[in-house]
């Protein structure tokens, strides 16, 4: 009798009640909103203009067209683009997850003193525009020589990215278990190396998220890189796709094209740390 009525129990749990149906509903049809422009943006993208111009945007090809792709390749120079565009934002994901830890270690772990207005501080970098940066950013940068250069962008990042990146993690670093540093500490570790064999390891899930983020950020950033980077030959490939999107020739299968060729990287790099990303999620959320 126990087992039929864990069976049944079991089973009630199981079926599935109206209101998981409608949730259900809502959930695909938002993931069809945000999938529905990334399929237009690849329909459109190995379509023909007069394939284009005579059945729309929804119309499928009749045959694949990769002219367009190639005449973004070759207009925005997109290799050197894509190496700039991996090398800031990398720098600035590795360079803001470090101040980030530094800063939270002393903040969050140490106590150290001014420890509310410090917070204060960055939660309030945090909240500033960035128009409202860039005029001194600006004049800062000709003063010391860095205008035109990624350097410029790179340390520009790093900074708003770490005010973040501290805010958060000195939240996290509060609730440490002290227990782990005593320990250290009876073993003759000292903070450096506590630091990075205890603080480290324990939060590195936290760290990671920080790393996907920031790069991801720092990737997509249009408005500090078009003021910063003057020459063509240290521009990102944002600022390629905007270029090449505002010259009057341009059709929009190779908009389209050009859009494409922009959103893979991060699409990719999404992918392949998505696992990574799951994880420094949900860390905190099971004990």
């Amino acid at each position: 009798m126990s087992g039929r009525r864990t069976v049944r129990n079991t089973g009630r749990r199981n079926a599935r009640r109206p209101l998981d149906w409608v949730l259900l509903a809502i959930a695909v049809l938002g993931a069809l909103v945000v999938v529905a422009p990334l399929l237009l943006i690849v329909l459109n993208s190995f379509k023909s203009p007069d394939d284009y111009n005579q059945g729309g945007p929804l119309q499928l090809p009749s045959h694949l067209y990769f002219d367009g792709l190639t005449r973004f390749w070759e207009a925005s120079d997109f290799p050197t683009k894509l190496w700039n565009s991996i090398f800031i934002s990398s720098m600035v994901a590795v360079l803001g997850v470090l101040v980030s830890l530094f800063n939270a270690y002393a903040l969050g772990i140490g106590r150290a003193r001014g420890r509310l207005p410090l917070l204060v501080v960055f939660l309030l970098a945090n909240m500033l525009p960035q128009e409202a940066l860039l005029y001194p950013l600006y004049t800062m940068s000709k003063a010391v020589g860095l205008y035109d250069s990624q350097w410029s962008v790179i340390i520009i990042f790093t900074v708003i990215q770490s005010a973040f990146g501290t805010y958060l993690l000195t939240s996290v670093y509060s609730g440490f278990p002290r227990e782990l540093l005593e320990a250290a500490e009876i073993d003759g570790a000292g903070r450096w190396r506590s630091l990075w064999q205890v603080v480290v390891p324990v939060s590195w899930q936290t760290l990671s998220v920080l790393l996907i983020f920031f790069f991801i950020w720092t990737w997509n950033e249009f408005l500090i890189p078009t003021t910063f980077l003057v020459s063509n030959d240290k521009q990102t490939v944002p600022l390629a796709v905007a270029a090449l999107q505002g010259e009057k020739l341009m059709d929009v299968t190779t908009t389209s094209a050009s859009a494409l060729l922009g959103l893979i990287p991060t699409l990719v790099f999404f992918l392949v740390f998505q696992r990574t990303l799951t994880r420094g999620v949900t860390a905190g959320a099971v004990k």
